[in-house]
């Protein structure tokens, strides 16, 4: 059995998961996983696809498989799309574990992603979407979170010294 993740990246899309999570990596000598492009390359196609061609609950079905062999297996750096903490199971999963919920304004998001229709569940007035995916998020990312890190005008170098000191995680030299 393994040691489970150093840590654990969540928050909502466009708070910088992946590039922080690269950046941890890279900083702590470990691996780095992302199940949003786990999904990707299982399914071979894109998560907004999956979105459009079989709707919302397969793709959380496959996003809840996802995590829990991630979880199960990873002992590196690990990223969760956005949804993933939706599942109860999934913020099981995450109890006890080291998790960093990445958070963000509604003008931060806007500054980096544009909320773009690229996103599936930002396609219509996406600030207010993006407000009400918030609204029904933000207390679960909270709840899972060991500590939580500000990213609004922070660069990710920036995000991810004050993910270490948070976590009190040592960083190479």
């Amino acid at each position: 059995m393994t040691a489970g993740p150093l840590v654990v990246l969540v928050g909502p899309m466009g708070s910088g998961k992946s590039t922080v999570g690269a950046l941890l990596a890279e900083r702590l000598g470990a691996p780095y996983r992302d199940t949003d492009a786990d999904i990707v390359a299982a399914e071979g196609r894109e998560i907004s696809d999956i979105f459009v061609e079989d709707g919302e609950e397969h793709f959380r079905a496959l996003e809840r498989a996802a995590v829990a062999t991630a979880v199960a297996e990873h002992e590196g750096v690990l990223a969760l799309g956005g949804g993933a903490i939706l599942d109860d199971g999934t913020r099981g999963l995450l109890a006890g574990l080291p998790v960093a919920y990445l958070s963000m304004d509604v003008e931060e998001a806007v500054r980096r992603v544009g909320l773009n229709t690229a996103r599936p569940l930002l396609a219509v007035n996406p600030r207010r979407q993006w407000r009400e995916l918030m609204d029904a998020r933000r207390h679960l990312y909270t709840e899972v979170a060991r500590v939580v890190v500000s990213t609004d005008d922070r660069t990710p170098e920036e995000v991810a010294d004050a993910v270490l000191s948070a976590l009190d995680l040592k960083k190479d030299a």
